[in-house]
């Protein structure tokens, strides 16, 4: 299975803001976007989809920035995916040109089940298990100031 661009952004942005912790520090989508390689605008809809999943919040003005709620610091890394992925099937059967097979197909289910079984091999890990002391490290660089 492959993950969508935006399920990687969006686990980018997670990891990014486990990296700052519990810390005062300020993270906001344009850091962010700039130390993943990322388009702002991607990283802003990224984290517009993890708020509405109840990961990740945000405060405006000169102090605020984006962090990760209790919610998100406790999701597995499965739960975080479903959630970016959504609950699409591996295969399209049905759509403009319908597959003929469809009522007949086992393929349908097969796949389904693999998919599931991915989400439940990724809920046996967690948002720490993403990040390690040389993510803290990149992230922290001097090269990424805030501007």
């Amino acid at each position: 299975m492959q993950l969508s661009r935006f399920s990687d952004l969006g686990l980018r942005v997670m990891m990014r803001l486990a990296v700052s912790g519990a810390a005062a520090e300020r993270v906001t989508v344009k850091l962010v976007a700039r130390q993943v390689n990322a388009s702002e605008h991607y990283i802003a809809k990224a984290v517009t989809k993890l708020a509405e999943l109840g990961l990740v919040d945000s405060h405006r003005g000169r102090t605020g920035g984006i962090f990760l709620t209790e919610r998100g610091r406790t999701a597995t890394v499965g739960r975080i995916v479903r959630g970016l992925e959504g609950q699409g099937e591996v295969v399209e059967c049905t759509g403009a040109t319908p597959c003929p097979l469809a009522s007949a197909c086992r393929l349908r289910h097969m796949l389904a089940d693999a998919q599931e079984s991915f989400y439940r091999n990724l809920d046996q890990y967690t948002l720490g298990d993403l990040i390690d002391s040389r993510t803290v490290q990149l992230l922290h660089m001097p090269d990424f100031p805030e501007r």
